[in-house]
Formats: C-alpha cells, sequence, structure tokens
C-alpha cells in the first residue's frame, strides 16, 4: 500500500476516532445538576425537564464522533485502494491495490486490513483496562491528549509509520473513553444507556455529511487541523459541564421518577473478584460478539463484491450508499430500547448469520435481481447490529447487581471488539478468494 494511501486513511480515522467520548458526556448529565439531596428528589419541574432532554440531546451529538470516524476510514480506504498503486517487481510493473483482469473489479486489500490496525490496540485497552483502578478523571485526560495527539500525528505526518502511529493512538483513546464513560454510567439512570446508543447510532449519518462538507472546502490535513476542537470540547464537557454525582447517593428511579438514596460505600474489587465476574458475563457477551463478527465480516468483506452494472450508481457510489443505508439501520435500532426492549440477543446472532449466508451468495452468484434488495437485507443487518449492542448493555444495568455493573460493563465492551478483530481477519482470506473467482452474471439481466 502506497504512502499516500495510508496517509489518508490514517487522516480519516483520526478524524472519526475522536467523537463518541464528547457525545456521552452530556447525558451523564442528566441527573445530579438539579439537587443534590440524598432523598426523593422529584424532577417534576418543566424547565428542569427540558434542561435534562437537551442534555440528554447533548451526550448523543458528542457520542455520535467515535464511531463516525471509524465510518469515515472505510469510505476513504475503498475509494483510495480503487486507484491503482504501481510497485516496480524487478523488471515488470504491476498493480498492487485493485484486480481487474476483465472478470471481477476489487481490491486484493479488503477494508478488513485497516479495519485490524483500527481495532487492535482499540481491542487490548478494553481487555485491560477493566481490570485496573478506576481513576475515572485520569482516564479522561489521557483520552483528551491522545485524541490531540492523534490529529496532530495523522496530519503532519508524511511516512506510512507516522500515519499508522496516529491510527493507533486514536484507537488507544477511543478504547479507552468507551470503556471508561460506559463503566461511569452505572452512577446514572438506565436510561443513560439507551440515549449512549442512539448517540453511537447516529454517528455514522451525521458523520459522512459533516465530514463531506469539511473537506469541500479543505484538505485532509486542514480538516483534521480545524477538528483539533473536539478534544478541547471533550474536556470542556466532562470537567465544566457535566455534574458529577457523589459517591455517598446514587440514582433512582420509581415510578418513573429520579431521585437519590445515600447508600454504604462498597469495597473495591481485587483483581480476581474482577475475574471472577467474567463467566457470568459470556451470556451477554457472546450474543453480541457473534453479531458483531457477522456483521463486520459482511461490511468488510462482501459489501464492496455487491455490484450491478447499469444502474444510476457507479460501483463506488453503490459501496458508500450500503454503508449508509446500514448506518442508518443502526441508528433506528440503538434508539429504540425505550420503546421495545429485547433479552434473547441470540436471535439476533442467528438473523444475522442468516444475512451472512444470503449476502455471500450474492457475491459469489449474483443471484438478487434488484440492488433494492441488496439495501432491504442491509438496511435490517444495520437493524440486528444496532439492536444487539442497545439491548445487550441495557440488560446488563437492569439485571446486574450494582456492587458489579461498573466492572461489567466495563468487561463486556470488548465483545464488540473482538468479533469486529475476528471478522477481520476472517474477512480478508474470503475476499481475496472471491475476488480470483470469474464474475457471474446477474441474474434476469
Amino acid at each position: 500500500m502506497s504512502t499516500s494511501l495510508i496517509v489518508t486513511l490514517a487522516l480519516k480515522n483520526t478524524l472519526s476516532r475522536n467523537s463518541v467520548e464528547c457525545f456521552n458526556l452530556f447525558l451523564f448529565d442528566n441527573t445530579g445538576r438539579n439537587n443534590n439531596t440524598e432523598k426523593n428528589i422529584e424532577f417534576n419541574n418543566v424547565n428542569t425537564k427540558k434542561k435534562l432532554q437537551l442534555r440528554y440531546f447533548g451526550l448523543q451529538w458528542f457520542t455520535s464522533s467515535d464511531r463516525y470516524n471509524v465510518m469515515i476510514i472505510i469510505f476513504e480506504l475503498y475509494e483510495c485502494s480503487t486507484e491503482p498503486t504501481e510497485v516496480t517487481n524487478g523488471t515488470q510493473h504491476v498493480t498492487n491495490t485493485t484486480v481487474s483482469g476483465g472478470v471481477r473489479s476489487c481490491n486484493t486489500l479488503s477494508t478488513g486490513a485497516i479495519l485490524l490496525a483500527d481495532i487492535l490496540p482499540s481491542l487490548a485497552v478494553k481487555i485491560i483496562t477493566p481490570f485496573l483502578p478506576f481513576y475515572v478523571h485520569a482516564r479522561l485526560a489521557t483520552c483528551v491528549l491522545f485524541s490531540a495527539a492523534g490529529f496532530l500525528v495523522v496530519s503532519l505526518s508524511t511516512t506510512e509509520w507516522l500515519a499508522i502511529l496516529g491510527v493507533v493512538v486514536t484507537s488507544l483513546s477511543s478504547g479507552l473513553g468507551e470503556v471508561t464513560l460506559l463503566s461511569y454510567s452505572h452512577q446514572y439512570p438506565k436510561q443513560v444507556i439507551a440515549t449512549w446508543s442512539s448517540g453511537t447510532g447516529g454517528a455514522g449519518i451525521i458523520g459522512a455529511l459533516s465530514y463531506a462538507s469539511l473537506t469541500t472546502w479543505l484538505s485532509n490535513e486542514d480538516t483534521l487541523l480545524v477538528m483539533l476542537i473536539v478534544p478541547i470540547i471533550q474536556g470542556i464537557t466532562f470537567w465544566l459541564v457535566l455534574v458529577h454525582p457523589p459517591q455517598s447517593s446514587i440514582p433512582i428511579t420509581k415510578n418513573g421518577i429520579d431521585s437519590r438514596e445515600h447508600i454504604i460505600e462498597v469495597p473495591r474489587k481485587s483483581f480476581k473478584e474482577k475475574i471472577n465476574l467474567v463467566p457470568g458475563l459470556l451470556k451477554y457477551m457472546i450474543p453480541l460478539g457473534l453479531v458483531y463478527l457477522f456483521e463486520y465480516f459482511i461490511n468488510q468483506g462482501l459489501y464492496e463484491l455487491i455490484e450491478f452494472d447499469d444502474i444510476w450508481l457507479s460501483h463506488a457510489e453503490q459501496y458508500r450508499w450500503l454503508q449508509v443505508d446500514y448506518q442508518i439501520g443502526v441508528f433506528i435500532s440503538r434508539s429504540s430500547v425505550n420503546l421495545v426492549a429485547i433479552n434473547k440477543i441470540w436471535i439476533m446472532a442467528v438473523l444475522q448469520f442468516l444475512n451472512v449466508v444470503v449476502l455471500l451468495f450474492e457475491t459469489l452468484f449474483y443471484y438478487l435481481p434488484s440492488i433494492w434488495i441488496v439495501f432491504a437485507f442491509v438496511l435490517w443487518e444495520g437493524l440486528l447490529g444496532g439492536g444487539a449492542y442497545v439491548n445487550t448493555f441495557y440488560r446488563m444495568s437492569t439485571e446486574i447487581p450494582r456492587a458489579d455493573r461498573k466492572i461489567s460493563l466495563g468487561i463486556a465492551t470488548m465483545a464488540d471488539s473482538i468479533g469486529i478483530a475476528m471478522a477481520g481477519w476472517l474477512s480478508m482470506p474470503v475476499h481475496n478468494a472471491i475476488c480470483r473467482l470469474p464474475q457471474p452474471s446477474r441474474v434476469g439481466s
């Protein structure tokens, strides 16, 4: 892969990696600012309710930014990697990114490869962090610094290793921010989980539009420098806007009314006690991990191989709109838990596997007569993925004892990352094997 390609991909990844944490901070601010007394404070004032709604909305906006960055780099990977890159091999010049031998036109380097570079550092953080002391202010300070450093390193990089370093730094920031803030949410009402998920769901849609707008007028490098305001907003939101609940009280909900009650401080768990929680969390983590495995196998291994000729969209445009379609499904389902709660997450894993089968056969045989059918399946894929995420953490926030909830939420965040990492590994050989197959004729054409 050329240096310019890696640098460009890193630019997109860094921009996308720094948004979710900001959004989530406002979410946590929907309790605590209104009253710090300890018993049965009813939020029945109209102005107070409006403020709470605004804080929920604010957190959703901030949460969206991190997920937005991940999606943007995938877009850029596809668009950049379809541009042939000449590599000298002795006296012969070959193209190392695109296979187009009159049969199929696809990238020998699937987007699964860059997905691994993006997800593995974050996964490492998610595996380690839940078992470390929970110093929330130190963690968030690290996130802010790493976010800013990632923007600067990638925007100023001229070599591959610097660009990749920027991706790694922003991935570390993202993983640390997610596991920390999701764990911190245990001190707030359970509706925080729903709003968090809704924000991450909206990230893909909002992110694509905002990035496209910025890059219309600015270069990728200048766009990243402008976006240095994001980590600044992160810090302002967490330390100046967010009201942190006192450790001596917790929020509860009775008959729809938020209040606070005095609690006895629970001793910190030892490393062994934290490890002992893992077996009981597998019933949440395994279905969620499987949904993400199947979901990202489709996104990074199969989307690019789906092509309809002679329609109003080019192949590249088809790929982009499939991604947008998927993000719409994710946003809808991640915003739905307050209306429809689903306990049996394993059903979503089974249904997502069926999506893999349908779309894998489409890449092999081109048997679907219309792209609209593919759009329907991709929307359904997004609905399943977003639904699995929000319902998993919503269930945990209601079923796990409060004493174990903070650690448990942090541990469970590694499930989706493990699924995504596995999807990245699996999608590359499958994608490349299909690339080498003859392109079939479309059924009905």
